[in-house]
């Protein structure tokens, strides 16, 4: 099945509230005006994606939903971040910037965080 490997699976997810606050405590940031990142290193293998996208920021479903689609797309395309767990926050700066800039944005991220997990690891 070749639409396998694009898809994105529930095991690349954060999805319960226990991994949320464990990403929470004690994370690596990274941060701009459109995001911010928070990442720690997970035993998994994998990296695996939560996201924290408020309503109180950015209010309309349809502007949430595109940043959103927009994270996933360019998280799922990313080979390289290892074994980590990121929540990735949006900021109401990102509401109707051009996806190009959100992708420029997340790829600086990514960087990022996996040079620094990489030093506390």
């Amino acid at each position: 099945m070749a639409g396998a490997e694009f898809g994105f699976p529930p095991q690349a997810r954060v999805k319960k509230p226990a991994e949320f606050k464990k990403v929470f405590a004690n994370p690596v940031k990274s941060g701009d005006r459109y995001f911010t990142l928070l990442a720690i290193k997970n035993d998994l293998g994998h990296p695996r994606l939560g996201l924290a996208i408020a309503k109180k920021n950015i209010k309309k479903a349809v502007h949430r939903n595109l940043i959103k689609r927009t994270i996933r797309e360019h998280f799922r395309l990313q080979k390289s971040l290892g074994g980590m767990d990121i929540v990735v926050l949006a900021h109401r700066d990102a509401i109707g910037v051009p996806s190009g800039y959100l992708r420029k944005s997340l790829a600086r991220h990514w960087q990022k965080l996996v040079n620094r997990c990489a030093q506390y690891s």
